[in-house]
């Protein structure tokens, strides 16, 4: 999570704003946490989880400071240009309105991206560059969380699709239905990408490709049944599903990759709340 900036309050400041947390000589004021609560989108009960964090970020960049870690300048300009190029499409005036809205001003968003980078940084030489998944440690994984090695389960389903305005010919289509292949009436009356194809969309993860009414309808319903009318903004579907398969469990080989993965991020996790406990051992914290 990007946090907001740390910075050295005089007595005045102190007063109007607040203290959120003291790290050694350093102060997380509570605007700062507020503020990067309004930047993150989470509500009011998070205010704790958030100034925990920012209390990391700051023990961590104070390892960084002692330990004489620097970004170089060229490094965090670079950083910047590619966040403004992917999050902005290099649009600097759709930038300055995203900062105006965040009430941060420019030297604040890169003094954060520079410490992104540190912390990054960091917690790389610390902690994630050694970590390995040695063998025993990968099958134990696997035996004993199979439900995180699934293949995904897929269906196969038709869909009719009216704009608005067309509500009117839902009883003509439903007529249709009785004498005619699903496939037919969709070709006739349908606007859903697939008409022509018959509606039909296969072997697809619904969350993929409709919105989550109409994957909940489509959770619920039996092989061979077909829905009721689920109308969203204005526009009319009406699903059928074709197929269902389960997913399967891989095989160890199959799932390499992703145990690998998982053993190594557990091993990093616990490796960093051993680092941070031994720099919160080390500090003056207070939280407010």
């Amino acid at each position: 999570m990007t946090a907001a900036l740390f910075v050295a309050l005089s007595a005045f400041a102190v007063e109007v704003d607040g203290i959120a947390a003291r790290v050694g000589s350093s102060v997380i004021l509570k605007s700062a946490v507020l503020g990067e609560m309004r930047r993150a989108g989470v509500g009011e009960e998070k205010y704790a989880e958030v100034r925990g964090e920012m209390i990391e970020r700051e023990l961590i960049l104070k390892a960084a400071a002692r330990a004489k870690l620097q970004m170089q300048d060229w490094v965090v300009e670079n950083r910047v240009r590619e966040i403004v190029s992917r999050m902005f499409g290099g649009d600097a005036n759709r930038f300055k309105a995203a900062l105006a809205r965040d009430r941060v001003t420019f030297p604040e968003w890169r003094q954060r991206v520079k410490d992104d980078m540190v912390v990054s940084a960091m917690r790389w030489q610390t902690v994630d560059k050694t970590v390995s998944a040695n063998p025993a440690d990968m099958r134990r994984e696997y035996e004993s969380h199979p439900e995180r090695y699934m293949t995904d389960s897929r269906v196969t389903v038709s869909a009719i699709l009216i704009g608005p305005g067309d509500a009117d010919k839902k009883p003509e289509i439903e007529e249709a239905l009785k004498t005619e292949p699903f496939a037919e009436v969709a070709k006739k009356y349908s606007s859903d990408a697939r008409a022509k194809d018959g509606g039909q969309w296969k072997d697809i993860k619904p969350e993929d490709e409709f919105r989550p009414e109409v994957c909940a309808e489509i959770a619920k319903m039996k092989k061979g049944e077909t829905s009721k009318w689920i109308e969203l903004d204005g526009w009319n579907f009406l699903v059928r599903k074709d197929d269902e398969k389960a997913g399967s469990k891989m095989t160890f080989e199959e799932a390499y990759d992703a145990v690998a993965f998982n053993v190594r991020k557990a091993e990093a996790d616990r490796r960093y709340r051993e680092w941070i406990d031994r720099l919160k051992a080390e500090t003056y914290i207070k939280v407010y």
